[in-house]
């Protein structure tokens, strides 16, 4: 079995879609909007096959995100080892982008960081 894909409710779809496709290689495929719902969608394809949809509609009620809910936290992406990790962590706080954590080792031995990425959404960068 294979997961096909993950899907993300955004308010801004094409500040999200900038931010996939410049910090972490996405391919955006044409918007799809459906008209009578008012739902845009956008699914994007990282090199590695894995597949983000990143959706919006007029109708989303947008919650506080907090970081012990129950539910999907956060989307992890490997990008090749500790120097990756480190360099776009630091183009993502540069950028304006928070760092919530690391660069660091986890106690389960990972190499990452974390930063909080539109809206609020967690996004880890592994090695």
């Amino acid at each position: 079995m294979k997961l096909d894909h993950i899907a993300l409710y955004v308010n801004d779809l094409e500040a999200a879609r900038l931010f996939f496709t410049r910090y972490f290689g996405a391919t955006a495929n044409p918007m799809y909007h459906n008209p009578r719902t008012g739902l845009k969608t956008y699914f994007l394809t990282f090199s590695g096959g894995a597949r983000l949809e990143i959706m919006t509609r007029p109708d989303l009620q947008d919650d506080d995100k907090h970081p012990r809910r129950t539910g999907f936290i956060h989307i992890s992406f490997s990008v090749g080892g500790k120097e990756q990790v480190d360099r776009l962590t630091e183009q993502l706080r540069a950028d304006g982008y928070r760092v919530v954590d690391g660069p660091r080792t986890t106690g389960d031995g990972y190499y990452e960081s974390c930063i909080e990425g539109p809206e609020g959404n967690l996004i880890e960068i592994t090695a």
